[in-house]
């Protein structure tokens, strides 16, 4: 089964000591590439080359072992989180556009925050080589001629707690500019359009092209063909043969422009394989794979054009300086990471806004004594929780999914003191699950079990609880206060793991001065979709109290999944049918099992019906990838003839309103406005133009789709071909969201039991322990 990016190390520039790609010169622009030389063939391989995410990630893994294709998980919503010209004037906006108008407003709001802290370098004279000549070359731009690029010194001595913040407000409907407003002129994109049918490039591409430039898109283009590839999709190969037919003889594998987007893209590549930032080795090792002949002068290049960033991080962050007067002329060993601004300004604002919560004071709402009362009447490690939260303003919980009472437990005990305590999930099936513990009219601090009759969403919606993006958005959560932080005193934000570099820090800055942050969740699933790994690197620095939950995940499925994460794959006593082992051949035999126990064996043996089984897969193409079992589980569950875009009415969807996310739910119909959904319960128009890429249908999903939700029965299918795709915290994924049974057709063989005890995640470079570890001291 193909589960393109391939998760080799090899094909992964972020992975230190990546060995060369097997691959002739199909970077060079001055000659052919195999299949002809036109840009048009070149591109139109893929159909539309901006329509998905995926194909751009082809070749760097999804960096937590997943293996999965990004098309859903990582960009593949990308494009559906705009809507066209006349859905902009509508009086409200919809939760995809309020988040990424915030998201736009937060990040013009670390831009201004960047030039007022702009300063000249304070170290790196004793560098030498490379790292001496990349400091050489943002110097030279720090007179003004051209735009300044930022430089991280190395880091000096602990920074004062960051000042509250200056946090952007919501901004109305009709001027944030999402949707139709803010998109390229007609103009802009008709004359984008005839640069690219010059160098011989669908000019379907028009639109995304002109949407990335901005104005004069077309003398942007036309001066550097190569600015192609800054449209999700587009590969170094056909931005060559656009380049070739555009410049003609002009056209060489060492021109400057070549050189620079092919690190920028190599640089978002890497975030869509998680990494921050990437270290320096790393980094040319990929130009030299992609055909550039000076790999080192074309970083320089980016740099000093400030289209990336360099720092320079101290290897110990804990170690003394060298003497002034040291004769040996001993260096601070460090390392040098090249990264894309948005990431980097990201980290940093996140660093500074724990830091802020961490030095803060916690407001004095409740008394010690009523604190400690609230932690007696709880028990073990929820009694924990609740007296870290009380004294610090950042805590760390961690746990399974049983564990998910003691947050409860806290939430219920803090409203009971008065405070405005929210909790925050991931999706709204974990929201509504997390509803349902929290107990009307109980304030003992105890809290009720987890729901497993798969109708969490029925509960009554009145309880603190709102998702991630519903909060950041506005719309849900207690809303802002007029300096626009968050109007509360405690927020606990669950499936923390999930949480990439820029949600964070969106979330962190708008925490008030003075209130309690928690960040809770199950450090062995895998890691967000976004670059970063914030929960990791935080257990991590160990700057803050943590409480890890003593509560054990009950039953036969609690047993297997408590081994998996730490690198056992058990046989379990499963008396009830909770775990059912069923060997297949290949992968048609896959599909047809997997058929047969959603259709048929699970309903009739435990009584859970075919909706509320979930089919979790490696990847999205393939015999046995979610397309082909999708196809299966329609032609067999809900027959149609497809419509509406190629769905019907009754059909399970998965829809990604932003990169990242994904929601499951169903269709409902479809009329001019759109295809109408329902997801948890909540109604969705997806505009129709936006269907192809932000909706799927939703039988089987993969496990990063899938992370931050659970059924009453689950199937996990494992074809042979997907063995490279299996890692530890994909099986602790797929096989957890499970709550009552979990059918596994296993056709991987012993690619389980070895993914299982010797493939953890792939590490992620970033940035964020270092920013930390010069912020704030460890606590032991």
């Amino acid at each position: 089964m193909s589960t393109e990016p391939e998760p080799t190390e090899k094909t992964e520039p972020g992975t230190r000591g990546a060995a060369p790609e097997p691959e002739g010169p199909e970077g060079a622009p001055g000659r052919a590439t195999d299949g002809g030389a036109s840009a048009r063939d070149s591109v139109a391989e893929n159909g539309d080359a901006g329509a998905a995410g995926g194909e751009a990630g082809e070749g760097v893994s999804d960096g937590s072992g997943g293996g999965e294709e990004p098309e859903a998980d990582a960009g593949e919503g990308g494009e559906s989180a705009g809507v066209d010209a006349d859905g902009a004037s509508k009086a409200q906006l919809s939760e995809a556009e309020a988040e990424l108008a915030a998201q736009r407003l937060e990040r013009e709001r670390i831009a201004r925050r960047k030039a007022e802290k702009q300063q000249p370098v304070e170290s790196g004279a004793k560098l030498s080589g490379k790292a001496a000549d990349l400091l050489a070359a943002v110097r030279a731009v720090e007179s003004g001629a051209k735009p300044a690029a930022a430089v991280f010194s190395e880091p000096g001595p602990p920074r004062r707690p960051a000042q509250e913040p200056v946090r952007p407000r919501p901004a109305p409907a009709e001027a944030t500019g999402v949707g139709g407003v803010g998109g390229p002129a007609p103009e802009t994109v008709e004359a984008v359009q005839r640069v690219l049918a010059e160098g011989g490039a669908p000019t379907a591409l028009a639109p995304k092209v002109a949407a990335a430039l901005g104005e004069g898109a077309d003398e942007g283009l036309r001066a550097d063909p190569w600015q192609l590839l800054r449209v999700t999709g587009v590969r170094p190969e056909q931005a060559d043969g656009f380049a070739r037919e555009l410049l003609g003889a002009e056209c060489a594998p060492d021109d400057e422009r070549r050189g620079r987007a092919v690190t920028v893209w190599l640089l978002e590549q890497a975030a869509l394989a998680g990494h921050t930032a990437l270290e320096m080795p790393a980094l040319t090792a990929a130009l030299a794979q992609r055909g550039v002949p000076d790999a080192d002068a074309a970083v320089q290049s980016t740099i000093a054009e400030a289209e990336a960033l360099v720092f320079q991080d101290a290897l110990d962050p804990a170690a003394p300086e060298p003497a002034e007067d040291d004769e040996e002329g001993a260096e601070r060993p460090v390392r040098i990471l090249v990264g894309l601004e948005r990431y980097a300004l990201a980290e940093e604002s996140l660093a500074d806004g724990l830091a802020r919560l961490i030095n803060s004071v916690p407001k004095e709402d409740g008394s010690a004594e009523d604190w400690e009362r609230a932690a007696a009447s709880a028990k073990g490690s929820a009694a924990e929780l609740i007296r870290a939260a009380a004294a610090g303003g950042l805590v760390l919980h961690t746990g399974g999914q049983a564990s998910l009472t003691e947050p409860a437990a806290l939430l219920t005990a803090a409203r009971g003191l008065g405070l405005r305590a929210w909790a925050a999930t991931h999706s709204p099936l974990g929201r509504d699950r997390f509803s349902a513990l929290l107990q009307d009219d109980r304030q003992d601090g105890t809290a009720g079990s987890v729901p497993s009759d798969g109708t969490a969403h029925e509960q009554p919606r009145t309880r603190p609880v709102a998702t991630v993006a519903g909060l950041l958005s506005g719309a849900e959560g207690p809303g802002r206060d007029g300096d626009g932080a968050f109007d509360l005193d405690l927020l606990v934000v669950l499936d923390a793991p999930q949480l990439d570099v820029e949600t964070a820090a969106l979330l962190v800055e708008s925490m008030p001065d003075g209130a309690r942050l928690v960040l809770g969740g199950d450090p062995a699933v895998l890691w967000s979709a976004g670059p970063g790994r914030v929960f990791a690197d935080l257990l991590a620095a160990r700057i803050c109290p943590q409480v890890a939950s003593r509560r054990p995940d009950p039953g036969p499925l609690g047993e297997l999944v408590s081994g998996i994460g730490i690198g056992e794959l058990n046989q379990v006593e499963a008396p009830g049918k909770e775990v059912v082992i069923v060997p297949v051949r290949d992968a048609g035999e896959a599909v047809h099992r997997t058929v047969q126990l959603v259709a048929d064996s699970v309903p009739r043996a435990l009584g859970v019906p075919a909706e509320q089984t979930q089919v979790i897969t490696p990847g999205h193409g393939g015999a046995a990838g979610t397309r082909a079992l999708n196809a299966a589980l329609k032609e067999r569950l809900n027959p149609g003839p497809g419509r509406f875009g190629g769905f019907d009415p009754g059909d399970r969807v998965a829809y990604s309103p932003a990169p990242g996310r994904t929601l499951p739910g169903a269709v409902v119909g479809a009329d001019a406005d759109g295809l109408h959904l329902t997801c948890a319960g909540v109604p969705v128009v997806v505009p129709k133009e936006s269907v192809g890429q932000s909706v799927r249908h939703g039988w089987a999903l993969t496990a990063h789709q899938a992370v931050g939700c659970r059924w009453p029965a689950v199937v996990a299918v494992l074809p042979g071909d997907a063995a490279q795709a299996l890692s530890r915290p994909w099986v602790y994924t797929a096989f957890g969201r499970a709550d009552r049974h979990l059918s596994v057709v296993q056709g991987a063989e012993q690619a389980l039991p070895r993914a299982v005890a010797e493939i953890p995640a792939k590490p992620r470079t970033t940035r964020l322990p270092v920013l930390l570890g010069t912020q704030t001291p460890a606590s032991g």
